[in-house]
Order: C-alpha cells, then sequence, then structure tokens
C-alpha cells in the first residue's frame, strides 16, 4: 500500500486526489462542488484534477472559483483536446484553461487522448508552455503501451510526467503490460474512474458480495475499498470524483485502509487480473 506518488521524482503527492469530471454541469451544485474541493484541499488532498473538456470549461471554472485564496494548497492538473495539442493552438488551449482555472499556472499539463497531430508538435508545444512557465510538467492521458512507446522515441518524450488512465477493479487491463512499463519508467498512473463512477460502468462491482463482505469486516464503505485497491501499487495514484464533503472525507480516509493478503486474494478471485494483452479501456 502506497499512501504518496512520487512525480517527476521531486514531487511526493498523496496517492488520492480529487476529479471534477461531470462538475460545472448544474449551476445548483456549484456551491457544494466547490465546498467539496475544499474541503478536499484542507484534508491534504492535493491534486485537483480537470479539463477543458469538462462541461465544456465549466470545470475548469467550478476549480477556478475553489482555489481563490488556496492555488498554494493544491496541485493543479487540466488537459488539452488532442486537436488542440497543436504548435499554437496548444499554447491558445492553454491560456484559456489559465483564465477559467483564474491561475497564472498549472502544475501538470496533459494531452487528453491521442490524436492527428504529431507527437512531435504536441511535445514542442509543451516543451514552450513549461519555458514560459505557464506548465511545470506535461504527460498523456489513454495513452495504451504502444501509444506510450511511441511517445517516448520522440525526442523529447522522455519528459513526460504521467499517464492518466481507466483503471478499477472491474478493468484491469493495464496490469498486463502498461502499468509494468511506467512503473518501469518512473511514469506514475493517474486512475481515473476508480471506481467505476459508482459502479455505473460495472453494475456488478459496487454491489457485489465479496466486497461488501470485506468491507464490512474493515468498518470500511465499499467505495473505500475499491480506492485503497487502486492504490495498493507502486505509482498509482486515484481521482475519484467527490461533489460533496462527505464523499471528500471518504476518499481521504480510505488512504489509512491497508489490505491483507487474503483480502487481495479474494478481490483477485472475483475480479481476476488479465492473463493476457487488453485493450485500453476508456469512457
Amino acid at each position: 500500500m502506497s499512501s504518496s506518488v512520487n512525480f517527476s521524482k521531486e514531487i511526493t503527492l498523496p496517492s488520492i486526489g480529487q476529479g471534477s469530471w461531470y462538475m460545472g454541469e448544474n449551476s445548483g451544485q456549484r456551491k457544494s462542488e466547490v465546498a467539496a474541493l475544499q474541503h478536499g484541499l484542507e484534508l491534504g488532498l492535493s491534486v485537483i484534477d480537470t479539463a477543458e473538456m469538462y462541461a465544456d470549461g465549466g470545470a475548469e471554472e467550478v476549480v477556478g472559483e475553489a482555489l481563490q485564496g488556496r492555488r498554494d494548497k493544491a496541485w493543479l492538473v487540466s488537459k488539452v483536446y488532442p486537436w488542440n495539442a497543436g504548435a499554437g493552438s496548444a499554447i491558445e488551449a492553454c491560456d484559456r484553461s489559465l483564465r477559467r482555472l483564474k491561475t497564472d499556472y498549472l502544475d501538470l499539463y496533459l494531452l487528453h487522448w491521442p490524436g492527428s497531430i504529431p507527437l512531435e508538435e504536441t511535445i514542442t508545444a509543451m516543451q514552450q508552455l513549461q519555458q514560459a512557465g505557464k506548465i511545470r510538467h506535461w504527460g498523456v492521458s489513454n495513452f495504451d503501451k504502444s501509444d506510450l512507446q511511441d511517445l517516448l522515441a520522440e525526442e523529447g518524450g522522455s519528459g513526460c510526467a504521467a499517464n492518466q488512465v481507466l483503471y478499477h477493479l472491474a478493468s484491469r487491463g493495464i496490469e498486463y503490460d502498461l502499468l509494468p512499463a511506467c512503473q518501469q519508467r518512473g511514469i506514475p498512473v493517474m486512475a481515473y474512474c476508480p471506481l467505476a463512477q459508482a459502479g455505473r460502468l460495472r453494475h456488478d462491482l459496487m454491489n457485489n458480495g465479496v466486497m461488501a463482505e470485506i468491507a464490512q469486516q474493515k468498518r470500511i464503505s465499499v467505495a473505500q475499498l475499491l480506492l485503497a485497491w487502486v492504490i495498493r501499487q507502486q505509482g498509482v495514484m486515484a481521482i475519484p470524483k467527490a461533489g460533496s464533503v462527505q464523499h471528500v472525507d471518504e476518499n481521504a480516509a480510505a488512504l489509512k485502509v491497508v489490505l491483507n493478503r487474503e483480502e487481495l486474494a479474494l478481490m483477485d478471485q472475483a475480479f481476476p487480473p488479465p492473463t493476457g494483452k487488453v485493450a485500453l479501456d476508456v469512457v
């Protein structure tokens, strides 16, 4: 079990962060979303993940509001659309994100998924953003092992500081080759939808009898069990969305959950690890 993840060998961050997908879509929920993010920062969940895609920039605006007077407590991540990842368009997209976030820099800027713009061009744009002080680090999202190999083969590709992918107990394909490759290279993996969107992606996950029994014995919720499972791996961070203060408390407490060999074996029986290459799961 690891309660922290090292980024770029110099920054240690808690292995549970805060996601913002679906935030900013309902103005009536904005106050509680802002409060949840701020509460997470108070609890030390410093990583806040967002993207220009989420609610067409609306999520970035929610995060920007939450960060007012608290920017120094956050390690801020946003993502650029593949079609905005060109030489000039990436700079413009980043500037728009910074305006919505009401900040002058991002700690990490990710290419949201592989696109048609040459990786060489995206890497150059990321380096220019770094030189301008607009981003501290850059990385990718939804990159499978072959995508990552293509990236690392490019000049400057080794500057990739993270890969954000779908990962939860019922979607373990990355364990076969992508996760070991990232671990070997020291590239942190950021797991999005670590709870399978509260089980919506896999209805049998949150309602599974084995999970319920283990959680009950440990006096934790199934969600906490699943988060603890995701971050058991070295170099893996979970970024669950939490739209309420109560959920944030629950997520933060999962950092202290330790799973023993028996519990992990039972979870493996219920949701077996991959025995061969599986196409990267995306949402």
